[in-house]
């Protein structure tokens, strides 16, 4: 039997988080949905997860609406730490509902030293940002937000909605999250040339591209010591590499410090192929990234030969 989707719904109060799902579930499409309101800590959504599973035969995907405040981490993590989840549901993406009219003054709240600003958070975490209340703003007030969005998470696909009517095929089984997704890493991610960068946005991506292979011990050694000493702050990451001595091509794909890696030979993607160009492709979204410094630590995992 196929992978149930699981979709990650976040927002701040007031986005719009509760009227999107109840539009998904009242929409005549004939899919059946459960949802699930998560306050819960870890534990108790996979106790949840394990009972509904019981219940197979009754739904086809599942949504998990986060509180307003929620970092969506701890939920898109359970898909990485418990494999009896692992092995009967997937994280299909994690979807930020904002509200067009509001979001700014949460973006711009100065929060107390050390404690973060979750509605920023949530953006950096997306795979969809839903735009909601358009109707509430100008066409150039609309044009800043998305711009503002783009620069805390380039990769995010955003969807403009009124009162939450969105496609249901834009936001359920869109495969997201997945390491095969991360074979169409968006091209125009990496030409950050040119772009301008506002100094208040401490969240940020960073996008690395690099020929030639790698050699996976200093490849692994340079992850894990990414992940140890950056990994509060890296909310997102992912990539397509290319190892010395093999013609798979490799993935990765990350939520803190936790990665599931993958590579052609198990079925995802396809291999390096003669006359292609091996080209590593990185991705990654968090705060205070030093972008000069992951560039200049990833080249030198280049093997001997192409360094």
């Amino acid at each position: 039997m196929p992978k149930v989707p699981v979709t990650i719904v976040t927002g701040f109060l007031g986005a719009g988080k509760t009227t999107l799902i109840n539009h998904v579930l009242t929409a005549n499409h004939g899919k059946k949905v459960a949802v699930i309101e998560n306050e819960f800590v870890r534990g108790d959504l996979v106790r949840i997860l394990h009972k509904l599973l019981k219940r197979r035969a009754k739904f086809d995907y599942i949504i998990i609406e986060t509180t307003g405040l929620a970092d969506p981490a701890p939920v898109a993590q359970t898909f990485f730490v418990d494999e009896a989840l692992q092995h009967h549901l997937k994280l299909d993406a994690i979807v930020t509902v904002v509200d067009a009219k509001h979001i700014h003054q949460h973006l711009d709240e100065e929060k107390p030293e050390g404690v973060e600003n979750e509605s920023v958070e949530q953006l950096a975490f997306a795979d969809v940002v839903v735009i909601n209340k358009t109707d509430l703003v100008t066409a150039s007030e609309k044009t800043k937000l998305e711009q503002r969005v783009k620069r805390i998470n380039q990769e995010a696909k955003i969807i403009e909605t009124v009162k939450g009517q969105v496609e249901l095929d834009a936001v359920l089984n869109i495969n997201a999250f997945s390491l095969e997704k991360v074979l169409e890493i968006e091209p125009n991610f990496m030409k950050e040339e040119g772009q301008e960068h506002v100094h208040d946005d401490s969240v940020t991506s960073v996008g690395i591209e690099l020929e030639g292979n790698l050699d996976m011990h200093r490849v692994n050694k340079w992850l894990s010591v990414l992940l140890s000493e950056q990994g509060v702050d890296l909310f997102r990451s992912k990539g397509i590499l290319a190892i010395e001595g093999s013609d798979d091509k490799y993935f990765f794909q990350g939520v803190h410090m936790l990665l599931s890696f993958g590579c052609s030979s198990e079925g995802m993607g396809k291999p390096w192929a003669a006359e292609e160009k091996r080209t590593n492709k990185l991705i990654f979204i968090g705060r205070n990234l030093d972008k000069d410094e992951l560039n200049n630590n990833f080249r030198a995992c280049l093997a001997s030969s192409a360094a």
